[in-house]
């Protein structure tokens, strides 16, 4: 068993053009001040960070890794959950997804496409320069427009999105082996990699690529009525992050998980702070400290309600008061009678 890391806190929330939150020394700062002894970093966030100086040079990386250990805390991993996105846009949503890309490509779905490539690639090289060994992604949606469809869906229609899914991500999953870097794909409605069942018909047509691990997130799971504790017993060898984000479900006659297009204070479902939502965290911990997780505690903070730096402060705490600082001993060893093999043997009755 292993003890997670943590607490510590993705800033892609947070990032923003007002002190502390607009520049790496003062967002770092202000995270350790919080309590947390780690940061997950939006690598599309040039406030935060050069991604084509970091792609190109351990130097600067070394030097920006220096920065924030200076400031308390470490960098747990490097996310690429925008670019990512769009490796695979359907066209219905072409439009609002132009807004995650760099102002040269909009317009442009085949430019934007293989600058979302070379971004996740460069966020690739930049984790290895920094010695991390995941990478946050989402896979992009070539099928969701389709995902409860009338009239019924075409047949080969999902066979053939999950293909051309699988034949833009295999060489990045290639690259990822070369670079030593796990990409963990956040599941999450909006994305073809939205559930286990998803998650598997992706691993079949990437050959079970090693590289292809999960960012685990039970608010979503929560939210499609997804068993999110039986989901670590199934994926335990897949699991490659982890994601500490609350939610609620609470369906009326009214609405019921599609939210009937209301803003989230007003959905059936909707995300909490830390606490606030219906999530057993206390059974995810156990669950993660007993099947070995190496990795961090991330407060993902979202919220209809809270105000973003209350839920920054809570989530620290709480984070750290759900981490178990796994035994080095059984309990009851104080009553060990000290036996061998041979007297095992006699009390089997296996010595006559």
């Amino acid at each position: 068993m292993r003890t997670i890391k943590g607490p510590a806190l993705f800033l892609a929330q947070f990032a923003g053009e007002t002190a502390p939150f607009d520049s790496w020394d003062t967002i770092t700062r202000w995270a350790a001040d919080c309590g947390y002894e780690g940061v997950q970093v939006p690598s599309w966030d040039s406030r935060l960070i050069d991604l084509d100086r970091a792609a190109a040079s351990k130097d600067y990386c070394d030097d920006w890794l220096g920065r924030a250990a200076e400031n308390g805390v470490a960098v747990t991993e490097l996310s690429s959950h925008l670019q990512g996105q769009l490796v695979a846009v359907h066209p219905a949503y072409d439009l609002p997804m132009d807004g995650f890309a760099d102002p040269s490509v909009r317009g442009d779905p085949q430019a934007r496409q293989q600058w979302a490539v070379d971004q996740v690639s460069k966020t690739i090289r930049a984790s290895r320069h920094m010695g991390l060994t995941a990478m946050g992604s989402f896979s992009g949606a070539l099928a969701w427009p389709y995902l409860y469809p009338f009239p019924q869906r075409p047949a080969g229609l999902v066979e053939a999105a999950f293909g051309e899914l699988a034949r833009r991500w295999r060489p990045l999953l290639d690259l990822a082996e070369e670079n030593g870097v796990d990409i963990c794909y956040e599941i999450h409605p909006g994305e073809d990699l939205h559930d286990g069942v998803t998650f598997e018909m992706f691993l079949d047509r990437v050959g079970q690529h090693a590289r292809a691990k999960m960012l685990y997130d039970p608010s979503h799971y929560l939210l499609q009525c997804l068993d999110y504790l039986d989901n670590l017993d199934i994926y335990v060898d897949r699991i490659g992050m982890f994601h500490v984000k609350d939610a609620e479900f609470r369906p009326n006659g009214r609405q019921g998980v599609y939210g009937g297009y209301q803003a989230w204070v007003d959905r059936a479902g909707r995300f909490r702070s830390l606490g606030d939502g219906q999530v057993d965290f206390g059974a995810i911990f156990s669950k993660l400290a007993a099947m070995d997780f190496d990795g961090w505690a991330v407060v993902e903070w979202e919220c209809a309600l809270k105000h973003p730096e209350d839920g920054a402060r809570e989530g620290a705490r709480f984070v750290r008061d759900h981490i178990i600082r796994v035994t080095e001993h059984a309990f009851d060893d104080f009553a060990a009678s000290g036996t061998d093999d041979a007297a095992n043997c006699r009390m089997l009755g296996l010595d006559r």
